[in-house]
C-alpha cells in the first residue's frame, strides 16, 4: 500500500507534464517493415518522452528458422532533439521495453529489449519516419540474444 500511495501521485505528475508534442498531436499510428512487420504506434507523454508499441508478424523465428510468428513490443523511449539540426527534426532516441513473440507450433518467448533509433519529424505533415534497432535478451523459453530492426512511418492524430 505504501508503494501504491507513492505511485499514484508519480503517475499523475508524469502524465500532466506539459508537452508541445502531446498538446498538438499526441498519438501516431502507422506501419513498419523489418523485424517485425506490422503496425506501429507512438504516444508522446512530454516533449522528449514517448511510449512506442509494435504489433505485427515476425518474419524471422530465431529458434528454429521458421518464417512466421506473432510479435508485440512496448518501449519507453527518450528523444534527443539537439543532436542533428535541420528544418525538420531528426531526434535520436533510446529506451527500454519488452517483447512477446509466439509462432505456430512453438513455445512463446518473452524478452527485455533496448531500442536505439533516429526519426525524421518534418514541420508538415504530421508524420514521423523512423529507423530503429532493438537488441533483445530473450528470457523464455531459454536465454538468448536477438537483434531486431525496423523502418516505419506513422501519422499523428
Amino acid at each position: 500500500m505504501k508503494y501504491f500511495n507513492l505511485a499514484v501521485p508519480a503517475v499523475y505528475l508524469f502524465a500532466s507534464i506539459p508537452a508541445s508534442h502531446a498538446q498538438q498531436r499526441p498519438f501516431g499510428l502507422g506501419l513498419m517493415i523489418g523485424e517485425p512487420a506490422g503496425i506501429s504506434a507512438k504516444m508522446w507523454t512530454s516533449d522528449t518522452n514517448a511510449f512506442d508499441f509494435g504489433l505485427g508478424w515476425s518474419i524471422l523465428n530465431y529458434r528454429d528458422g521458421s518464417k512466421n510468428g506473432f510479435h508485440f513490443h512496448a518501449d519507453y523511449i527518450i528523444h534527443s532533439f539537439k543532436t542533428i539540426g535541420s528544418t525538420g527534426q531528426f531526434p535520436l532516441y533510446y529506451g527500454i521495453g519488452g517483447r512477446f513473440n509466439s509462432s505456430v507450433g512453438r513455445v512463446s518467448s518473452f524478452a527485455v529489449r533496448g531500442v536505439i533509433g533516429i526519426a525524421w519529424i518534418p514541420a508538415k505533415p504530421p508524420i514521423d519516419i523512423f529507423l530503429e534497432a532493438a537488441p533483445s535478451l530473450e528470457l523464455t523459453p531459454a536465454p538468448g540474444f536477438v537483434l531486431e530492426a525496423a523502418v516505419g512511418l506513422r501519422y499523428f492524430f
